[in-house]
């Protein structure tokens, strides 16, 4: 038995392999991490190799000290990863004082995290807060339908909640609190990081204007679930606009959405209703 027999580093290939078929991972784009249980760490420990020096993050998070996280490399390819799971994916531990991180399995030949672990790291910490520890998975993707919204809806919250609730029925029970929407900034460093994690304290998933999305969740299934029901609702509208013309003759209505709030027992973001 190895490391790739452990059935969570098995289920984190196959998400990362589902994004793939998807489509949303042209080339290196997109990042998944995990945030391991301690129980999956000690499973996982005995082929930790030699750790790696301890290099700065750019952001900190006291409350993440001390934790593991299975990430994909930077640069690296998702359709690499089922293939050649040691040099496209890897585990890195963070310091007590929760500002670094070593590597200590995978990431052969000297890979680094993805270039994105600023914005997953600081994601983990505010959604771990908001969840009561319950949130472990942060997901990235490039889905183009979402991306397409980023070009023609104004980039509010606000906006983009009501077309994707509207667009699909499962939508208010899928993400009843909606989505955050954070304007285009150069991605990779502490500044978008911070600005994402400020929104992932209210919602489970966030648009990056021109680029992409972040979701959230407790698993893999939850937070894989989240990105393919967003992007869906995202691709009926953009079929809807373009079959009609630019024109939406008829929609589900605000009493509609409140409606099947009750009927599923969620509670939607009133301030997205009219």
């Amino acid at each position: 038995m190895g490391i790739l027999d452990i059935d969570i580093v098995k289920a984190y290939i196959r998400m990362c392999s589902d994004g793939w078929k998807q489509g949303w991972h042209e080339r290196n784009g997109g990042n998944l991490t995990y945030r391991l249980k301690k129980e999956e760490v000690e499973k996982c420990r005995p082929f930790f190799h030699k750790p790696g020096p301890w290099v700065k993050i750019g952001v900190s998070a006291k409350n993440l000290s001390g934790e593991f996280f299975i990430t994909t490399g930077s640069g690296k390819f998702f359709r690499n990863v089922e293939p050649d799971p040691e040099h496209s994916i890897g585990i890195v531990e963070i310091n007590e004082s929760g500002d670094s991180r070593r590597t200590v399995w995978g990431l052969e030949g000297g890979a680094s995290p993805t270039s994105e672990f600023p914005s997953h790291f600081l994601n983990h910490s505010v959604r771990s807060e908001a969840t009561g520890g319950a949130c472990r998975v942060i997901y990235h993707a490039h889905p183009a339908n979402l991306i397409a919204l980023t070009y023609i809806l104004p980039l509010t919250s606000r906006d983009f909640t009501r077309v994707l609730w509207k667009s699909a029925t499962e939508c208010p029970v899928v993400f009843p609190n909606g989505v955050g929407v954070v304007p285009w900034m150069v991605p990779g460093g502490p500044e978008i990081a911070r600005a994402t994690s400020r929104l992932m304290r209210e919602y489970d998933a966030v648009v990056w204007a021109h680029h992409g999305l972040f979701c959230s969740g407790p698993d893999f299934d939850t937070t894989f679930g989240l990105m393919h029901t967003i992007e869906k609702s995202a691709q009926i509208y953009v079929l809807a606009l373009s079959a009609g013309q630019g024109r939406i003759r008829q929609t589900i209505t605000d009493d509609d959405l409140r409606a099947i709030a009750r009927s599923f027992g969620v509670r939607l973001n009133e301030k997205f209703l009219d």
